[in-house]
């Protein structure tokens, strides 16, 4: 984008689904081909309003480069935890049943040190239950380390070295994730700071949270309603109707960004815990027998309202009375 700009040209960014929408109704075949999605793009240029792209701002680029690298490594890390609960499934399958989740910090400071049954069996009670108290914060005392020891005397779990190796270098990938996600999350907090928007005057939005929505919605002039900016999110309801028929219980689109989606609906749960009026929304769609994801997700449509408000006139939120 820069570099066209910095020669003369006004680029246009077109939606891709609406590219290969168009290629399709201008013929019957399957054709796919560069020469053909050229003369596509640029019949559908000639045919169209299509408006140049809107310049972004230098801390919007930077906003988007570090929220979708977040993105990226907490799908990764998500993975890792996959196989690190497939790989506990052979070496210790009964360690899931006596603690609280095998992804806290306990289990993994657990297993890098006894990384199978035949290790934790054979420690000494003490060492056992000092590695799980100082890595739980004293959650974890004698009396759990003597039901881990007994159940991994008694486990069915495997002892191969191998899986041993795999299952502690899973761990250390996994922190090694989360140091990096922690570094990213201070880089966008400087920048959101710096940037001083209104959306953290909301309750329940930090900077992570505000990164993601800013850097996904860009300059908000290129939206001139609530319901583009809500369509820009994919949680506008899709629309059916056929004759006298017309579907009154629709799904979302979901055709738009799908970090701001994810970002709005993770916003609207944690600003309904905190403040009364969208808490209230949340409890009458729910009142109404609606699941606590779709009443969800309406809270989410009045946060986008409120969101795009803010932004066009750069208001900090008030809380309704």
């Amino acid at each position: 984008m820069a570099f066209l700009r910095g020669n003369g040209f006004e680029p246009v960014v077109l939606n891709p689904l609406s590219v290969n929408l168009f290629r399709k109704s201008q013929t019957l075949r399957k054709t796919k081909t560069d020469k053909a999605d050229a003369r596509f793009i640029a019949a559908m240029l000639l045919t169209s309003d299509a408006s140049p792209h809107a310049s972004v701002s230098y801390h919007i680029e930077e906003l988007k480069v570090f929220t979708r690298s977040r993105s990226r490594l907490i799908e990764h890390r998500g993975k890792l935890k996959i196989s690190l609960s497939r790989l506990l499934d052979v070496v210790f399958p009964e360690l899931a049943t006596l603690v609280w989740s095998t992804n806290q910090n306990s289990v993994h400071h657990l297993l890098l040190e006894l990384p199978n049954t035949q290790a934790i069996a054979h420690c000494r009670i003490d060492r056992l239950t000092n590695i799980l108290s100082d890595s739980s914060r004293g959650k974890y005392g004698r009396e759990k380390a003597l039901a881990i020891r007994q159940a991994a005397t008694e486990s069915i779990g495997s002892n191969s070295p191998a899986m041993a190796f795999e299952l502690q270098q899973t761990i250390r990938l996994i922190h090694n994730i989360q140091a990096e996600i922690a570094l990213l999350e201070k880089q966008i907090a400087r920048v959101v700071e710096a940037d001083q928007s209104p959306l953290l005057t909301i309750p329940g939005i930090g900077f992570t949270l505000a990164g993601i929505i800013l850097a996904e919605i860009g300059p908000i002039e290129r939206f001139q309603t609530p319901a583009q900016l809500l369509a820009f999110a994919g949680m506008e309801p899709s629309t059916f109707q056929s004759g006298k028929f017309s579907a009154n219980q629709t799904p979302m689109v979901k055709r738009g960004s799908t970090y701001l989606r994810w970002a709005v609906l993770q916003a609207a749960r944690l600003v309904a815990m905190r403040d009364r009026t969208f808490h209230d929304y949340l409890l009458k769609k729910r009142q109404e027998g609606k699941h606590f994801n779709v009443a969800l997700s309406h809270v989410g449509k009045k946060l986008v309202r409120v969101i795009f408000h803010m932004l066009q006139t750069n208001r900090t939120f008030v809380p309704q009375s």
